[in-house]
């Protein structure tokens, strides 16, 4: 894997939207704290359109991406936002000059699609909160951000909970929305999870439709040989209790054949506290009686 540069004060950063059209109030909000980190923010030229739901049209979206790809002065991409649209724009991007030069493209969501492609053609990226909801982030996830963004090392230590399957693991680190792992299955960005430590979360979902995910994923072979799992946020859950089950036993229903260990509960995806994980990155993860510890 290729590791991008870690960033330094005064670097020139990107700020794109490849999904649903921004909010300008609170993108002005999340610019300004990249700003006060000492980065050079240089906003794509059809970041604030829109066109429909989406910040722009398809064409829009993906020639802000692929300018700044190709721009070698750029030294991080920050996706402004997700909901949906990045899988829209994908086929249409050329990586070969983030081959040549490299850089972290940071975002969650729907920006999971584009952290896998990058994954595939062996280029690391950041899992991380995005500037359009930098207000909704605390104070902790950012710093930690700004932290993995300058290189320096971060381990996060949380309370183990008592569904965890004990263990050690060590892998690459990779994952992101469960939604969108399901959504590129039998795609040119699909990829294989042999070995890897897997993070998985989500949003606004129906217990039934978590359960479906899981089952898909464990059809199509993504579960069966990972060296570890690890369970974050599904918040917002769009539930009247009536599936029977909560999430984590849906987990536990799909994975008690297999002895890898398991963390639930972990501080990523749609909430406050969100922390940034580097996908594609080798990482090891303890799980024991009294906590989780995950070192990338």
């Amino acid at each position: 894997m290729i590791i991008p540069p870690f960033l330094s004060t005064g670097d020139k950063v990107g700020l794109i939207a490849t999904a649903k059209k921004l909010d300008e109030k609170n993108t002005l909000y999340g610019i300004d704290i990249l700003k006060s980190w000492g980065l050079d923010v240089q906003v794509g030229k059809h970041a604030f359109k829109a066109f429909h739901q989406f910040a722009g049209t398809d064409d829009q979206r993906a020639q802000d991406l692929q300018h700044m790809i190709d721009d070698p002065e750029i030294k991080a991409i920050f996706a402004a936002r997700g909901g949906y649209g990045s899988t829209r724009i994908i086929d249409r991007i050329r990586f070969d000059m983030l081959l040549r030069h490299p850089k972290w493209i940071c975002g969650f969501s729907d920006i999971t699609a584009i952290l896998f492609q990058l994954y595939k053609f062996g280029v690391a990226g950041f899992h991380s909160p995005m500037p359009s909801f930098f207000h909704a982030t605390d104070k902790k996830s950012l710093d930690f951000m700004k932290g993995c963004l300058f290189g320096e090392k971060k381990n996060i230590n949380t309370q183990t909970h008592p569904l965890n399957r004990k263990g050690e693991a060590k892998g690459t680190l990779i994952g992101g929305n469960l939604s969108i792992i399901c959504h590129i299955l039998g795609t040119t960005t699909e990829v294989k999870t042999n070995g890897n430590i897997l993070f998985i979360e989500d949003v606004g979902e129906e217990l039934y439709r978590i359960d479906r995910m899981i089952v898909q994923l464990k059809r199509a072979g993504l579960l069966r040989d990972l060296s570890g799992l690890i369970v974050g946020q599904f918040s917002e859950i769009e539930d009247d209790d009536s599936f029977g089950i909560n999430v984590m036993e849906i987990v536990l229903a799909h994975t008690n054949e297999f002895d890898f260990p398991l963390a639930f509960d972990f501080p990523v995806g749609h909430t406050k506290e969100n922390l940034t994980l580097p996908v594609g990155m080798e990482a090891s993860l303890t799980i024991n009686d009294t906590e989780v510890e995950l070192s990338c």
